[in-house]
């Protein structure tokens, strides 16, 4: 039974929003997997179809797709098409995780550098943690 075709609603593109092209769509298609708007196995557009919907070129959406398949996050099927692999969700959590911690870590030592100690650090973090989206 065929899969029914993804509609990807990645917003924009943009050269101006900063970052490769291919990494905006890599990093949007991850929220879209992590946040559940794409299920496992779903068949996900052409790169053809993607680029025209994105207004990119299709060599911007092969490279995103080739980087999301080296993640193990889709996986193609020659003649059949681009699909979100039954553990693309994991994946994409995994590495949303691991950009976090990053991120994390590169906020904690500017914190130290501007003279914060362990435990405002800490405050800082819960009073973030605690604020409105």
């Amino acid at each position: 039974m065929p899969h029914e075709r993804q509609q990807l609603i990645l917003g924009p593109i943009s050269p101006a929003a900063g970052g490769p092209l291919y990494q905006q769509i890599v990093d949007r298609f991850k929220r879209e997997v992590s946040e559940g708007r794409i299920l496992p196995g779903a068949a996900l557009p052409s790169c053809r179809q993607l680029a025209e919907d994105l207004l990119v070129s299709v060599i911007t959406v092969k490279r995103a797709y080739e980087e999301l398949e080296r993640e193990a996050i889709i996986f193609r099927r020659q003649g059949l098409g681009t699909f979100l692999a039954e553990q693309g969700a994991d994946r994409s959590r995994e590495t949303k995780l691991a950009a976090a911690k990053d991120l994390l870590r590169e906020g904690f030592r500017e914190a130290a550098e501007a003279g914060l100690k362990p435990a405002e650090i800490h405050d800082l973090a819960r009073e973030i943690l605690n604020e409105k989206k």
